[in-house]
């Protein structure tokens, strides 16, 4: 039972306030003035005053309420070090025992881990979280178990207790780590690039250690090479992309005797290698309608470095005029086609034919371009099939088919094959899913018959499903030929046009080896902690992908086909880091997630974060390593942290159950105590 005084003036304060002043003065200037009984009359406007105030006893039945302590343990990936689990634990519970032991006290367990997305640890939106869940009034502090690297230490709360950190940790920690400091998203393959990366110990590092450290450099998980870094100081790796696409660059340096993890002694780049400029040849023929189509086409793309060359003056032509005035210089057909032909990406003939202009030592020389990894694209036209075609040369050998001596002069719609709907190049051309779709695009009106039986991929085709676009490796080099010079007729909008810019664009692409459109191919996309696994293929049946995960085990995971020639699986990654995957006989790499993750760029425990927070509570910093702390009870606002102590301040909490008001004094007791102060007042001013 709790008693005391309360008040419930009658009379607005204010009117009160007034009033006791007034009295005041009146009574102090009777008091001065010496008038009989001004006694009397104050004590009698003291007691009008009084009973204004409306005095109560207020009793009241109260439940007293515990207070609570939060223990806030961090079990994040950088508590996993060292000796620090065992620290934990044994922290966890004397600290159990020592609050449970305590009266009027209760303990309310925090457990947190990572945060998902790579955010690091953030103890302070933890204990934010559950102070929310609890009334202010009843907290008496909040006890940390942290190596104290937090990310979220800005998020602190408005904490009405003392805070405390108890780091784990040893004092003869210390850590190596690298940093990326800047690489480029993008690099131009055959150019070096350069990477900026810096060494850094922390902690307490060894007397012994060296001023240098090896790094040792992959692609793809390939081959290493070795680099010697300083440490402490940014330096600058040079290197060059192997490939195009997506080259994943694995750097690692050698585990230091004594550190405390080498889960940061690696990171990861992916740069995507791209060609600088595609650099093609357009030798052109007789004059035709799709001439400046091509020339066009290839002209509109800032990417293509275009040479164009054509024969407007065969041998056979004689007009008389002379050779002087139908140029200003000589074409360097040798340096062209002899010296500089490696120099190009890509060459293409457009209906051209053998006019005597090209020797056939320069012909062979374009074959060997072939041979040793060069491109070369045929757009075909009558004369291809005639007794001059370019397969009466020697680029004969590089050519995938042979001409029947046919050229079909009718409409026709040009189809996808089965294999054209596998092949990457062909595949979903004009928005096809697959080769029985109708095709959304114009008809051709002309085609050169093609032997199916000679070779190469046919992946379109025309009239009587003879072959119209094949496709061929020949050597190190790929070819291709289109059986029509109507493809013009797509650009033009002719019966609603057709996908010609996106079909050169991807027999370009795929003839620069381009990984995106590699026939069979293994590719992998991370997404958060999911990794979607892409298996491309020309031939059927079930396929199973292969994984190797950063810890060293190996899982089989079927494949699903979502379109033709496309198989997809879709992976939950555990650990962060390089998975290796395989399938049949090809092979990637796919980094999920930072490599180094955010938990382990600084793991050398420390209070030098959420020391000012502390210390605007009162609490204290203690490292586990010397000893538990002895708990005190400290009032509110005092210093709760000393050598070997802690302080919890106790909040004396409770519930109200009931409450009843008792009028100090009945009213006619006040009225009756008035009237015999004023009664004696008169009287005594009387004197009688």
């Amino acid at each position: 039972m709790i008693r005391d005084l309360v008040f419930s003036p009658l009379v607005p304060l204010p009117v009160l306030i007034v009033l006791a002043g007034v009295a005041v003065v009146l009574i102090a200037v009777a008091g001065w003035r010496g008038l009989s009984g001004w006694p009397l009359r104050g004590l009698a406007a003291l007691a009008i005053l009084i009973s204004l105030a409306g005095p109560s006893l207020r009793q009241e039945e109260r439940d007293p309420l515990t207070d609570i302590v939060f223990l806030v343990v961090d079990q994040s990936a950088s508590e996993d070090l060292s000796t620090r689990p065992e620290q934990l634990a044994e922290a966890r519970a004397a600290l159990e025992a020592r609050v449970a032991a305590l009266p009027n006290t209760e303990l309310r367990e925090i457990t947190l881990g990572d945060a998902p997305d790579n955010r690091g640890t953030l103890l302070m939106t933890a204990l934010s979280e559950a102070m929310a869940e609890e009334p202010r009034g009843r907290l008496a502090g909040a006890i940390m178990l942290s190596d104290g690297q937090l990310h979220d230490v800005e998020l602190a709360p408005d904490f009405p207790a003392p805070m405390h950190l108890l780091l784990t940790g040893e004092p003869t920690d210390w850590d190596r780590r690298l940093v990326i400091e800047s690489a480029p998203s993008f690099a131009i393959m055959g150019e070096e690039v350069t990477l900026k990366l810096r060494v850094e110990d922390q902690g307490a590092v060894p007397a012994g250690e060296g001023a240098t450290t090896p790094l040792l450099v992959s692609i793809d998980g390939g081959a290493t090479q070795s680099f010697t870094l300083p440490i402490g100081r940014s330096i600058e790796v040079p290197l060059s992309l192997p490939h195009g696409g997506m080259n994943v660059i694995q750097f690692t340096l050698p585990q230091a005797q004594g550190e405390l993890t080498t889960r940061n002694n690696s990171a990861m780049v992916q740069i995507n290698g791209v060609r600088d400029r595609l650099r093609v040849l357009l030798v052109s023929g007789e004059p035709h309608n799709g001439e400046r189509t091509w020339r066009n086409l290839l002209k509109s793309d800032p990417s293509v470095d275009l040479v164009h060359f054509t024969i407007l003056r065969p041998p056979n032509k004689q007009d008389g005029v002379p050779v002087t005035e139908l140029s200003l210089i000589a074409f360097p057909t040798r340096e062209l086609f002899m010296e500089k032909v490696d120099d190009f990406d890509l060459i293409i003939f457009d209906r051209y034919k053998l006019r005597g202009i090209l020797p056939a030592s320069y012909l062979d020389n374009i074959a060997r371009y072939v041979e040793d990894g060069g491109a070369v694209l045929f757009a075909a036209g009558p004369d291809f099939a005639s007794a001059d075609s370019l397969y009466r040369s020697p680029l004969a050998r590089v050519i995938p088919v042979s001409p029947t001596g046919r050229v079909v002069e009718e409409p026709y719609l040009p189809r996808l094959t089965d294999l054209g709907a596998r092949h990457p190049v062909t595949e979903g051309l004009g928005g096809l899913r697959a080769a029985e779709d109708e095709p959304a695009w114009g008809r051709w009106f002309r085609q050169v018959d093609l032997d199916p039986e000679t070779g190469g991929e046919t992946v379109m085709s025309g009239v009587d499903e003879r072959p119209l676009l094949v496709l061929d490796r020949v050597g190190e080099g790929r070819v291709a030929v289109l059986g029509s010079d109507d493809a013009w007729l797509w650009t033009r909008g002719v019966e609603g046009g057709g996908p010609q810019l996106e079909l050169l664009r991807r027999l370009a692409h795929w003839m620069m080896k381009e990984p995106e459109l590699e026939e069979e191919a293994l590719t992998a996309t991370a997404e958060g902690n999911t990794l979607t696994i892409t298996r491309r293929s020309l031939t059927e049946g079930t396929r199973s992908v292969t994984i190797e995960a950063p810890d060293g085990s190996v899982s089989v995971v079927p494949m699903e086909e979502q379109a033709p020639g496309r198989f997809v699986a879709e992976v939950q990654g555990g650990e962060m880091g390089l998975y290796r995957l395989s399938q049949d006989d090809q092979k990637a790499v796919m980094v999920l997630g930072p490599a180094a993750p955010r938990e382990f760029e600084e793991t050398i425990a420390t209070g030098g974060k959420l020391a000012p927070v502390i210390r605007a509570t009162g609490g204290g910093v203690f490292a586990l390593s010397d000893g538990l702390p002895r708990f005190r009870q400290v009032a509110e606002g005092r210093v709760a942290a000393g050598r070997g102590w802690l302080g919890l301040t106790p909040r004396e909490a409770y519930l109200t159950q009931s409450t009843r008001l008792t009028p100090l004094l009945p009213g006619w007791l006040w009225l009756l105590l008035l009237a015999g102060l004023s009664v004696a007042a008169w009287l005594y001013e009387g004197r009688r």
